[in-house]
């Protein structure tokens, strides 16, 4: 068929003579094309492209940190989406762009070049990132590598001041094989502009970029000196909805507790009303346990409060349920010693005397009986007062000691009223501290 389409063209243009065929089925390669294929043809992607080996390839990098995926403080880990931009020049891929019709850049595939060994080294999870196979190439050489990443690495990450807390998390960039003497590093862009640069950060979520500041050492080993870029991306979370949430209500409940110490402590009503708030607290405590992070590191300072008041309530209610059991003992022994002497005569044995014993006695001489009547009043009577004084000088005891304890109750439970009011206003003014700071910054 080949042959046959070509001697039709042959007849065609010796018929036609003023007419031009061109054969469309081989396309005159373009200059594109052609300046492709001349920059691949001897390529080699193992060699780092420099024409003196003594040189070092510099790798300038960058960073624009999109957003805030996920702050997982239980793990230790941070998940962000940035921007990551590398641009170092390939001596092997430079052009005259005169010879190319004025063609200044090109793209290439990134798998058919050499590329930099760079790594993130707090790097601990593979994400879904989207694969971008070019590369920009200009006529000097100078390669652009632009592309998303989301990053999971590890962070420390410190809880202490929730829901006021700032994060400072680090991306180090270093090569993992070459050292200094082959790739160094260097910024793209001033240290000053990385810092304050949040054109791309999505300020929508509850975590607000501060800046992001970036040095460059050499880390030293033994394995040789190591160029190394670090950027700290420093994070504060937004506090209004755990303010709303968290804070405001467990300080109403606390001084709702605040209110029951008003009552008296030997009132009964006091009791059903502190388990009330008791119960109350701990429903909001268990509703709010997942909004309050989690973290073997540190305790959150709002942990350390509930924990703290929880304390004081089941402090608080013990010390009512015991005075409400003391007052019950007291009154019921004092119930259970009643006068002696309204129990009726007896002898001297203090066993009582039957009445028809005693007006046998009666009916017996006149003599007798008075002198027995007489004598035995006496001896009665001095018994009977004996006995009232020995038991009033008891309840008066009794009564003294039942004043001395409830004083001292009444002495703790002003201790823990105080208690309770020290700690209540050093934690407000320690939350209305951390807020003062944190919107300083």
């Amino acid at each position: 068929m080949a042959p046959l389409w070509s001697l039709i063209l042959v007849a065609v243009s010796v018929s036609f003579p003023g007419i031009q065929v061109t054969d469309t089925s081989h396309p005159r390669s373009s200059a594109l094309h052609h300046l492709t294929k001349k920059l691949l043809q001897k390529y080699h992607k193992e060699v780092r492209p420099v024409h003196n080996k003594s040189e070092a390839t510099t790798v300038y990098l960058d960073l624009f940190v999109h957003a805030v995926l996920d702050v997982d403080v239980q793990n230790q880990k941070l998940k962000t989406s940035v921007w990551y931009r590398e641009v170092w020049d390939d001596e092997f891929l430079s052009w005259n762009t005169s010879m190319f019709d004025d063609i200044r850049e090109l793209s290439l595939p990134l798998s058919a070049i050499w590329a930099p060994d760079i790594i993130i080294n707090e790097f601990v999870d593979i994400e879904r990132s989207p694969d971008l196979p070019y590369v920009y190439v200009n006529s000097s050489g100078t390669i652009k590598n632009t592309k998303p990443i989301q990053v999971v690495s590890a962070c420390s990450l410190e809880t202490y001041a929730f829901p006021f807390d700032i994060q400072n998390c680090s991306l180090t960039f270093n090569s993992i094989l070459h050292t200094v003497e082959d790739i160094d590093l260097a910024f793209l862009r001033s240290q000053e502009d990385i810092k304050h640069d949040k054109k791309a950060f999505l300020n929508d979520s509850e975590w607000e970029l501060l800046s992001v500041p970036s040095t460059y050492h050499i880390l030293q080993n033994s394995a040789g000196d190591f160029a190394q870029i670090q950027f700290n991306v420093v994070i504060r979370r937004r506090p209004l909805v755990y303010v709303v949430s968290l804070l405001i209500p467990s300080i109403f409940l606390m001084l709702v507790d605040l209110g029951s110490f008003y009552l008296p402590p030997n009132c009964r009503a006091r009791i059903v009303f502190k388990t009330g708030v008791l119960v109350g607290y701990t429903v909001f405590r268990v509703n709010m346990s997942d909004e309050i992070p989690r973290s073997a590191v540190s305790t959150p300072l709002i942990g350390i409060f509930f924990t703290v008041c929880m304390a004081f309530l089941v402090l608080s209610l013990s010390k009512s349920i015991l005075l409400i059991k003391f007052l019950h003992d007291e009154r019921c022994s004092g119930q259970a010693r009643p006068l002696l002497c309204l129990q009726g005569d007896t002898d001297a044995d203090g066993t009582r005397m039957d009445p028809k014993v005693q007006l046998a006695e009666i009916t017996e001489s006149p003599i007798r009986q008075k002198h027995q009547v007489q004598s035995g009043t006496l001896k009665e009577v001095w018994s009977q007062l004996q006995t009232i004084s020995d038991y009033v000088r008891a309840q008066e005891q009794a009564d003294q000691q039942e004043i001395e304890r409830l004083a001292r109750l009444y002495r703790f439970d002003r201790l823990l009223f105080r208690s309770y009011i020290i700690v209540l206003g050093l934690y407000i003014i320690t939350l209305c501290s951390l807020w003062a700071l944190w919107s300083s910054l």
